[in-house]
């Protein structure tokens, strides 16, 4: 019925990844656009991903909190909200994905990418939120369209800034529409359940999305400081079952995931194909490069810009290179990447190695993962079309109708497909998005820098006075 859209997809993703041949590997030119800008930035800023981690932690638990600040939101619920955009499938589909077609390698440049996304997400959270829009009534307008409208104002092009945050705008709309979420939520409960109807699960899961992408930011922080601790310890809890159920073989899992990354025999063309297979599926895990959850960062309560860019840099930390790590762990131990299937049904196998029930575990996280991601991106999506046909609660509920009203379309398209939209939708933002980066990339650095000589003064002085 859809075949005709699923070749537009298929020909739209071949488009985006144009590809060179790098020793004798299709090197796709999007991974590359994404992975200079992380080790540039990581270096030029002296490894703030490592330097920052503390401080991004005082910061999100409260100890400089300013209530007086502009924003709607908490810096930790600005974590949270960004963070439910970012744990989804793609940590759990995502990762069983990039290990049955890349190889356990691929598992190990996920890792080494999610590392250096830290410092990415840092400098683009940085620069939204301090070219954010604050309107009269205190109402938050952020994200990478911001950034190039107001940044490029405030240097006497306005006009240019406005075009390209359209063009960012654009492409976020359709990097909105979480298809895969739907795709892969369905594919397990249906399977632990045995429920066999896509199109009454998506208009279900629709109608419950519905309900907190009405309520608005503050609502959605809300409910995903709730929610995120809670889906993501249940998923850990099923992870560690199949370590600690397999944990005598542990070093070996961990050597064959690194020499597999090394390895010229592993899986879609050696070390490259390996490398290539990660970074793709740590970037739809992290998003880092891809400007979108800026967009919740921005609704931030701080007067410091750089501090929620630390507070950024824990998101690739918690949810590439800690829940991915573990996850691609288990799938090792467990050895279900081996076998046929090539989606979240290697990690449903894994998860039923342990016990006949852990699949209904792994379910109930995977629809929370799947529940949390979709309403985040309403927002987010809700943003860019605001900044492309103005703001209004006409105009609003337009755009939550059709968002809603597309979810259902998830269960119905082939997970082919599905990742094609969304691979292809994400990679297109992160183009004008890194464009940003560069443009703004000295006095954000400079701005980074700052914060950070200031608050380690500020212990420092604390200290002495203790004394």
């Amino acid at each position: 019925m859809f075949s005709w859209l699923e070749a537009a997809l298929e020909d739209l993703n071949q488009l985006v990844f144009a590809s060179v041949p790098v020793f004798g590997v299709d090197v796709t030119l999007i991974v590359i656009w994404l992975a200079i800008p992380m080790l540039v930035f990581t270096l030029w800023l002296g490894f703030v991903n490592i330097r920052g981690l503390g401080e991004g932690i005082r910061v999100v638990s409260g100890r400089y909190a300013d209530p007086d600040a502009p924003g709607q939101i908490s810096q930790f619920g600005a974590l949270t909200t960004a963070l439910s955009g970012t744990i989804g499938l793609g940590n759990i589909a995502g990762v069983a994905v990039a290990i049955g077609t890349g190889g356990p390698g691929a598992a190990f440049w996920m890792f080494v990418i999610g590392f250096f996304a830290m410092t990415v997400k840092c400098v683009e959270v940085t620069l939204g939120h301090k070219y954010r829009t604050i309107d009269p009534d205190g109402t938050i307008r952020g994200g990478p369209m911001y950034s190039f409208k107001n940044g490029l104002a405030a240097r006497g092009r306005p006009k240019l800034g406005t075009f390209l945050g359209g063009i960012y705008a654009f492409f976020a709309m359709a990097g909105a529409i979480s298809l895969v979420q739907v795709n892969q939520s369905y594919s397990q409960v249906a399977d632990v359940a045995g429920f066999d109807n896509p199109v009454a699960y998506g208009i279900g899961l629709a109608f419950l999305v519905g309900l907190v992408v009405i309520g608005g930011v503050v609502w959605l922080a809300r409910v995903t400081e709730i929610m995120v601790p809670g889906m993501a310890l249940a998923y850990l809890v099923g992870v560690f079952a199949i370590i600690f159920t397999n944990f005598s073989e542990l070093p070996n899992a961990l050597w064959i995931i690194v020499s597999s990354a090394f390895s010229g025999e592993a899986a879609a063309g050696g070390m490259l194909g390996a490398f290539v297979i990660g970074m793709q599926r740590a970037v739809y895990s992290s998003e880092a490069g891809v400007g979108s959850a800026v967009i919740a960062h921005a609704q931030a309560r701080t007067r410091e810009p750089a501090s929620e860019g630390l507070v950024a840099l824990l998101e690739p930390f918690i949810d590439t290179v800690i829940v991915c790590s573990l996850g691609a762990i288990a799938i090792v131990l467990a050895g279900t990447w081996q076998g046929d299937a090539t989606d979240i049904e290697i990690t449903s196998q894994a998860f039923a190695q342990v016990a006949p029930w852990m699949p209904v575990l792994l379910a109930v996280a995977v629809f929370f993962f799947a529940y949390s991601t979709l309403c985040s991106w309403g927002f987010y999506g809700l943003q860019a079309w605001g900044y492309l046909v103005g703001e209004g609660p006409k105009r609003d509920a337009a755009y939550r109708a059709f968002y809603i009203s597309s979810i259902p379309f998830g269960t119905i398209l082939s997970v082919e497909a599905v990742f094609n939209l969304v691979d292809s939708a994400f990679f297109l933002m992160a183009i004008p998005n890194v464009v940003a980066i560069y443009i703004f990339g000295g006095e954000i650095r400079r701005d980074i820098l700052d914060y950070h000589a200031r608050s380690k003064a500020a212990r420092r002085a604390a200290k002495e006075a203790m004394r």
